[in-house]
């Protein structure tokens, strides 16, 4: 039996009472800024760590990720409509796939190939209506995996051979082959189905083969190695932890929600909704920017 670390000192990184649900952190690699989303605040946050600057760019829609582009300013975005661009604050629609008012897009990544997949979910998470997409930005996107309850939390590994998935309400860790050239996954195997307080929600993978998943509704985030076993905890003094993402240092940078919580549980949480960022001592797998 694997033994489990309790990790400690964590630190606020980013301090906020007005996020909603704050969601998809990622590092932009031509700012060194952190990048997140307010989901239903409908938000981009773009933090200076060292300075404690701040731009946030409001949109007219919910937003579930953001990516870097690699090549041209702005971000790609997952939104509740299906995939677009973000570039001088405004949003152009690109990939319309979900014109359904009943879906929104969720979290999201970029592959090693540039390409950015992102989960749907029905507005009342109703269990089949989840699918996994993948945008290359020159074409329409594409149905990767269906059948899902609220696809979130994903990555692959450093060899690029595993892709990892978490379904939150099914409570449900996937791995699966992964094809990195064609982008094309083997079939969604159950890793693990998580115990204890909170679901699955975002993860970030590190180069020692293991993954990082924050539990929302568990305050805490798990450390699981590739064969499923919890072998590290991360306790987070708040209710709702969302994602994680590594800078390229090793530091761990966690998300969280303030959605949801009563005015007592916001009163004994005050800092939900804000980012924490641990010390670890590994590296994550590194996130490529969007090709499109």
């Amino acid at each position: 039996m694997a033994s489990v670390r309790t990790y400690g000192n964590l630190d606020v990184a980013v301090r906020s009472d007005t996020s909603d649900v704050g969601e998809g952190p990622v590092f932009d690699p031509r700012t060194g800024r952190l990048v997140w989303v307010d989901i239903y605040g409908c938000a981009v946050h773009e933090d200076d760590l060292a300075t404690g600057g701040q731009t946030v760019t409001r949109l007219d829609t919910m937003i579930g990720a953001v990516a870097p582009r690699a090549e041209r300013d702005g971000f790609a975005a997952a939104v509740a409509e299906g995939f677009g661009l973000i570039t001088d604050g405004a949003l152009e629609l690109v990939d319309p796939v979900l014109p359904e008012p009943s879906l929104r897009m969720n979290d999201g990544k970029v592959d090693s190939r540039g390409r950015f997949w992102a989960g749907s979910n029905h507005l009342e998470f109703a269990a089949g209506q989840g699918r996994l997409h993948r945008w290359d930005g020159a074409s329409p996107s594409v149905v990767v995996a269906d059948g899902l309850v609220l696809p979130n939390g994903l990555g692959w590994n450093a060899e690029d051979t595993v892709f990892y998935l978490a379904d939150s309400y099914a409570n449900l860790l996937y791995s699966a082959p992964y094809e990195p050239e064609s982008g094309e996954l083997g079939p969604l195997e159950v890793l693990v189905r998580t115990e204890g307080s909170g679901v699955p929600d975002g993860l970030a993978v590190d180069t020692d083969g293991c993954f990082w998943v924050a539990m929302h509704g568990g305050r805490e985030v798990r450390r699981y190695d590739p064969a499923g076993r919890v072998v590290g905890v991360v306790p987070v003094p708040v209710l709702q932890p969302t994602s994680c993402a590594f800078d390229r240092d090793g530091r761990l940078y966690i998300t969280s929600a303030r959605n949801g919580l009563s005015a007592r549980e916001l009163t004994d949480h005050p800092l939900s909704g804000s980012v924490f960022v641990l010390d670890t001592d590994t590296t994550g797998v590194p996130v490529q920017p969007f090709r499109g």
